[in-house]
């Protein structure tokens, strides 16, 4: 069962940093390539760009909680939960 994660490709566990805007600030988040193009697709899924779809999420959790302590974390648990989410119907059909 280990072999399916250990043969992953390295690339996909790369990290890369990218430029956003939020809230009229500038700030550079750096994540795994894979949670990268997770958080691609869901910002296409809203027709957003990424820089968008984030400051939305990121605005959105400021009205709730106050406070975003890890922007980073926050970014890999929403791939996360979408993953989750996504997984549900194929369990209940099985």
């Amino acid at each position: 069962m280990c072999h399916v994660y250990a043969s992953t490709d390295p690339q996909r566990y790369e990290c890369s940093t990218r430029s956003l805007r939020l809230q009229g600030s500038v700030t550079s988040v750096r994540l795994e390539n894979e949670f990268w193009e997770i958080l691609d697709h869901l910002a296409q899924d809203q027709q957003l760009s990424t820089g968008q779809f984030i400051s939305e999420l990121y605005g959105e959790v400021m009205a709730s909680k106050g406070a975003v302590h890890n922007l980073a974390s926050l970014l890999r648990v929403a791939c996360a939960v979408h993953l989750h989410i996504r997984a549900e119907p194929a369990v209940r059909s099985a």
